[in-house]
């Protein structure tokens, strides 16, 4: 299956590297579902992370830091639509 989201994250730095290189990486994946599982993962550790979907998917989405627990928090009112709230 085609990748149609990325998720960016900060890499920690291990040790004294003999160039530079960039403070960030990225993954890809095929779903949306997969991008925020991963992206859970990496907020646990405490690390920055932003995501968004591959052109030229549509519709076009970019998700920034600041709105990342927002977008997760997303999933879990449309499962509530789906299935109604908890009732424990």
């Amino acid at each position: 299956m085609t990748p149609t989201w990325y998720v960016t994250f900060e890499v920690r730095k291990r040790g004294t590297l003999p160039k530079l290189r960039s403070p960030r990486e990225t993954r890809t994946f095929a779903t949306e579902a997969e991008a925020k599982g991963f992206v859970r993962a990496k907020l646990d550790e405490g690390l920055a992370v932003f995501a968004g979907t591959i052109n030229p998917s549509v519709p076009r989405q970019l998700i920034p830091s600041a709105r990342i627990r927002a977008w997760l928090d997303d999933e879990l009112a449309d499962t509530e639509r789906h299935t109604g709230p908890d009732t424990e």
